[in-house]
């Protein structure tokens, strides 16, 4: 698997369709969560992108503090149901995370997990923040990473 971390403005049309394609087809289709995905949010963001070959196996959005949190974020954590159980998702955590650190310094990492994940996000030190909360028809919690 291969993966690259591009900034919105360096993404080719044919990247930037494979990644609303694969948000789409998770979020909207699988979770059956009518939302708008396009939320304004992705043009300040770098987007880590794990590719086997042409196919997209997971995505995640890096987001800069301040435009989701005060603190750096990660999210729209998307994995290709044809790769589940691959390693995948673990793969792009630990890169997202090393990503979030080279690209905004050493600050928290704050993340809108949904909630049967927080186990998942535990694992890479993530740590649950408040109480459980309704995002479009989905339990989510708050979770916090300090850098360590």
């Amino acid at each position: 698997m291969n993966i690259e971390c591009s900034h919105f403005n360096e993404l080719t049309v044919e990247k930037l369709y494979a990644l609303l394609r694969l948000r789409s087809e998770v979020f909207v289709v699988e979770q059956n969560c009518v939302f708008l995905d396009m939320d304004n949010k992705d043009q300040p963001c770098h987007h880590l992108l794990v590719w086997d070959n042409d196919n997209l196996v997971a995505a995640a959005r890096l987001v800069p503090p301040g435009v989701t949190y005060h603190e750096m974020s990660i999210g729209r954590v998307v994995s290709n149901p044809a790769y589940r159980g691959s390693g995948a998702g673990r793969l792009l955590m630990a890169a997202a995370i090393e990503e979030c650190y080279r690209l905004f310094g050493t600050g928290p990492i704050k993340i809108g997990a949904q909630l049967y994940l927080e186990k998942f996000y535990g694992s890479f030190g993530f740590e649950r923040q408040g109480e459980v909360y309704d995002e479009d028809g989905i339990d989510h919690i708050k979770m916090l990473k300090q850098y360590s």
